[in-house]
C-alpha cells in the first residue's frame, strides 16, 4: 500500500474538491433544487462546472445566512443576464441584510482571482442600487427589485460575497478591485462589506451538513442536588417516561457513547421485565444514566427553597454517555405498558462546556462498571470519527464504529471490525493476518506492539479502506464455494487460514493504486475479478508449503496464527520458485464423499465458547431473490435484521425485533413468513444467514474450529 492515501496536517486540495463536488451533486443538481433547463443539450464539460458553479453559489448562500439548501437554491440567478451576479440573498427580519455572490468553480482546485469578477459584481450592484432591474434575467428581476426595497429601509449592510474554489489567497489586484467598490459605496457611511470563502471553508461548511445534529434534551429531576466545581452537575430522579421520550433523537443521543443500545439481550429483557413488573424496584436496581452536555439551561421552580421542587433543565449538545442499554430498554417498556413510565431512573448531568479531553476522560471512566470491550473505545478515536466523515463525503458510504450500530449492508457499507480485518491482510507485513487467525480482539490493542495504530494511524484514506475491504469479501466468496472442495488440511487451512490466504492475495495483487481516488473504484473491480484465480491456486499452494516447511502433521490452527511461520510461508509461496502448486497441496481435494453425520453449527459454537453472549448478529443472504423479498420489509423496521447471540443450543439468536429467542433456521423461516414472501424455499441454512461484526456468518466460524472432528465433516 503506497503512502499516498494516508493524511496528516492540512487536508489536501484534491480530497477538499472530491467532496465538495459530491456534496453539491447530492444536495443541490440531484435533487432538482437548482434550475438548469437553460444547459440541457449542451456538452458534459461545459454542462458540469456551470451546474457545480451554481451550486457552490447557493451553498455560499447557505454559509453566509444559515438556510436551507432549498431556499438557498431559490437565490441562485446564475445564467443568460445575471448581470455578474450569481446568487442573491435577501434578509428581511429581523436584520435586514443583502448578499451577492460571485461563484467559481474549478476541478482542480484553481479557481481564477481575476479582478473583472469583481467588476462585473459592483456592475450589477450599480443596477440595483439605481433601480434598474430590466437588464436582469426573470429571477434576477424579481431578486434585485427584493433586495432594492430592503435597502432603501435605511442604511442596510450589503455584502459582496466571493466564493472561489481554492486554496491560496486571492492576489492584491482582486483585493484592490474589492476595496475600490466598497470606498464607492461607502462614502456616506459604511454600507458594503465583502467576504471572500475559499475551499476550505466550502469544504467546512459541507462536512458539518454531514455530521450529526446536537442533540437538545430536556430533563425534569426531583428530588436533586448540584455540584458547582470544576465543572458544574446536576443529579437526581426522573420518571421513566420522561426518559422514554428521548429515544426520538435516534442514534444522535449516543453520538458521545463507546456503544450504541445493542438492542434486545439477556440483560435488557431483565430490565424491561423489571420495568413492566416492579416499576417502583427499578431504581434500586438499575445504575442510571449519564449525560455530557455542552451547556445547560436551568428553571427552578422555587426562590426560597429551590430544592424543594422539580428543577427543569434543557440540555444543550447533549449525549448519553452511560446507560444507552437503560434508556432504550426504558422506551421498548414504556412503548409496550404505560405503567413502566412512572419507573424512577437515576440521571446525572455535566456540562462540559468546550472540554473535550474531560468529556472523553468522563465517558471512559463511566463505563468501566460494565463489561466494555476494548473495541468500544476506538469510537473515541478522532480518527475514526474522520474515516466515518470521509467514507460518507467520498464515497456516499456507511461506516460503524460503536458497537451496537446497525451494521451496514454490504452494498451499503462496513463496519470498523471488517475494515481492520482487511487492513489487516493487506499490510506487506504478514505478522498482522497471523495475530488476527486466532481472535479479532487483539485488533484494538494500543501502544508500540499493537495493531490498531499500525492499521489506522497516520490518518488513513478511505478508498484504500474500501478496497481492501472488497477484496477480503471476495476472498471469504470463493473460500466459501472451495470449502465442499477439500478435506483434510485442505478444509483446515480454508477453515483457519482465511486471513493468511487473503494476505497472500494482497500480495499477489498490484496493490500501487490501491489508495487513488476513484468514485468508479476501477482497481477494485480488477482486483475482485483476480480473487478467483489467485485463490484457487494459493490454497493448494500453501498447503503443500506446510506440509514442506513443517511436515504434515503441523496443526493447521497453529500454522496459521504464529507469526514466525506465516512469515516463513510468505516467503516462501511469494519466491518464484515456489509459486507453482504441488500435488501433495491438492492430495486434499475432496474425493465424491458418501453421505456423513454432519455437526450442527450451533452446538460446535456452544460447545467451543466461541461467541460471548450478546454478541451482535446481522442477517444477511447471498441470494438476490431472498434480498429482494426482503429488503423493504426490512427497512421498514431495521431491528428485523439484528439479533445477539444466546449460548443455547436450541434457540441461541435472541431477535431485537421481539425479544424473543429462536432458532437460526427457525427465525429465518419466521421472517419470510412475516415478509410475506410468498415463493420462499421450503427450508433454509439459518447459521449462514446471520454474520458477526467481522463479516463472518455463524457457519464460517463454526468451520473454524472443526479441525479435531476429523476431515470429512462439515456443519449445518
Amino acid at each position: 500500500m503506497s503512502s499516498a492515501g494516508r493524511r496528516s496536517g492540512t487536508r489536501d486540495t484534491a480530497l477538499q474538491v472530491r467532496q465538495v463536488e459530491a456534496a453539491l451533486r447530492t444536495t443541490y443538481i440531484n435533487d432538482g433544487l437548482l434550475n438548469l433547463e437553460d444547459l440541457e443539450g449542451r456538452p458534459d464539460e461545459e454542462r458540469t462546472p456551470r451546474a457545480l458553479s451554481r451550486a457552490l453559489a447557493a451553498q455560499a448562500v447557505r454559509i453566509v445566512t444559515g438556510w436551507t439548501p432549498q431556499d438557498s437554491a431559490l437565490t441562485v440567478i446564475d445564467g443568460v443576464a445575471d448581470q455578474g451576479i450569481d446568487a442573491i440573498a435577501v434578509v428581511e427580519k429581523p436584520d435586514p441584510h443583502v448578499y451577492l455572490v460571485q461563484a467559481k468553480w474549478s476541478k482542480n482546485g484553481n479557481a481564477s482571482a481575476d479582478r473583472s469578477a469583481v467588476m462585473e459584481l459592483l456592475a450589477g450592484l450599480r443596477l440595483i442600487d439605481d433601480e434598474d432591474f430590466a437588464p436582469f434575467n426573470l429571477r434576477g428581476r424579481i431578486l434585485a427589485e427584493q433586495a432594492k426595497n430592503v435597502m432603501s429601509q435605511g442604511p442596510v449592510p450589503v455584502t459582496q460575497v466571493v466564493v472561489l474554489m481554492r486554496a491560496d489567497d486571492v492576489p492584491f489586484g482582486f483585493l484592490d478591485a474589492i476595496r475600490g467598490g466598497e470606498r464607492e459605496f461607502n462614502r456616506l457611511g459604511n454600507v458594503l462589506d465583502s467576504r471572500i470563502i475559499l475551499a476550505p471553508e466550502v469544504w467546512a461548511s459541507v462536512r458539518e451538513d454531514m455530521s450529526p445534529r446536537p442533540v437538545e434534551l430536556e430533563a425534569e429531576l426531583f428530588p436533586w442536588f448540584t455540584v458547582s466545581t470544576p465543572y458544574v452537575s446536576y443529579q437526581g430522579v426522573a420518571e421513566a417516561a420522561q426518559v422514554a421520550q428521548w429515544v426520538e433523537h435516534g442514534t444522535n443521543l449516543f453520538n458521545l457513547n463507546i456503544r450504541n443500545p445493542l438492542g434486545r439481550t439477556p440483560i435488557n429483557n431483565e430490565m424491561i421485565d423489571t420495568l413492566m413488573r416492579e416499576p417502583g424496584n427499578f431504581w434500586y436496581f438499575n445504575n442510571g444514566v449519564t449525560i455530557l452536555c455542552e451547556s445547560v439551561e436551568s428553571v427552578q421552580q422555587a426562590i426560597r427553597s429551590p430544592h424543594s421542587r422539580p428543577i427543569k433543565l434543557t440540555l444543550h449538545n447533549a449525549s448519553v454517555v452511560n446507560g444507552a442499554q437503560t434508556v432504550r430498554s426504558i422506551a421498548e417498556a414504556v412503548s409496550t405498558d404505560e405503567e413502566s413510565g412512572s419507573a424512577q431512573v437515576g440521571v446525572r448531568v455535566i456540562v462540559t462546556g468546550k472540554a473535550v479531553q474531560f468529556a472523553k476522560q468522563a465517558t471512559q471512566a463511566t463505563n468501566r462498571q460494565n463489561r466494555v470491550e476494548a473495541r468500544d473505545f476506538i469510537a473515541l478515536d478522532p480518527v475514526q470519527a474522520v474515516i466515518l466523515e470521509d467514507m460518507r463525503a467520498e464515497l456516499g458510504l456507511d461506516y460503524s464504529v460503536r458497537r451496537g450500530e446497525l451494521e451496514p449492508q454490504p452494498d451499503t457499507g462496513c463496519s470498523v471490525v471488517e475494515a481492520a480485518c482487511a487492513l489487516a491482510c493487506a499490510h506487506p507485513d504478514s505478522q498482522y493476518a497471523a495475530r488476527i487467525a486466532t481472535t479479532l480482539d487483539v485488533l484494538w490493542e494500543r501502544g508500540s506492539q499493537g495493531i490498531y495504530d499500525v492499521l489506522f494511524r497516520p490518518q488513513l484514506g478511505v478508498y484504500a479502506l474500501w478496497n481492501a475491504v472488497l477484496v477480503l469479501r471476495q476472498v471469504r466468496r470463493v473460500l466459501h464455494e472451495l470449502r465442499p472442495l477439500y478435506t483434510g488440511r485442505g478444509a483446515a487451512l480454508i477453515e483457519h487460514g482465511g486471513y493468511l490466504l487473503a494476505h497472500l492475495v494482497f500480495r499477489r495483487l498490484d496493490t500501487e493504486a490501491i489508495d487513488e481516488p476513484d468514485s468508479k473504484l476501477e482497481w477494485a473491480k480488477q482486483a475482485v475479478e483476480q480473487v478467483q484465480s489467485l485463490v484457487e491456486g494459493l490454497l493448494p499452494t500453501v498447503a503443500a508449503a506446510i506440509d514442506e516447511l513443517y511436515t504434515d502433521r503441523a496443526q493447521i490452527r497453529v500454522v496459521c496464527s504464529d507469526v514466525t511461520r506465516c512469515r516463513e510461508i510468505a516467503e516462501h509461496v511469494l519466491d518464484p520458485a515456489g509459486a507453482t502448486p504441488s500435488p501433495s497441496g491438492n492430495k486434499y481435494r475432496r474425493l465424491p464423499p458418501g453421505r456423513k453425520r454432519r455437526p450442527n453449527a450451533v452446538s460446535v459454537l456452544v460447545d467451543k465458547a466461541v461467541l460471548p453472549e450478546g454478541e451482535a448478529l446481522t442477517f444477511v443472504t447471498p441470494f438476490a431473490s431472498e434480498a429482494e423479498a426482503l429488503r423493504d420489509w426490512l427497512a421498514e423496521t431495521p431491528k428485523r435484521g439484528r439479533a445477539t447471540w444466546v449460548p443455547h443450543r436450541g434457540k441461541p439468536i435472541l431477535w431485537a425485533a421481539d425479544g424473543q429467542r429462536y432458532s437460526p433456521s427457525g427465525l429465518i423461516s419466521h421472517m419470510w413468513e412475516l415478509a410475506g414472501w410468498e415463493n420462499r424455499p421450503v427450508a433454509n441454512q439459518g447459521t449462514a444467514r446471520w454474520a458477526v461484526s467481522s463479516g463472518e456468518t455463524l457457519a464460517d466460524l463454526a468451520w473454524r474450529v472443526l479441525r479435531e472432528l476429523g476431515p470429512a465433516n462439515e456443519v449445518d
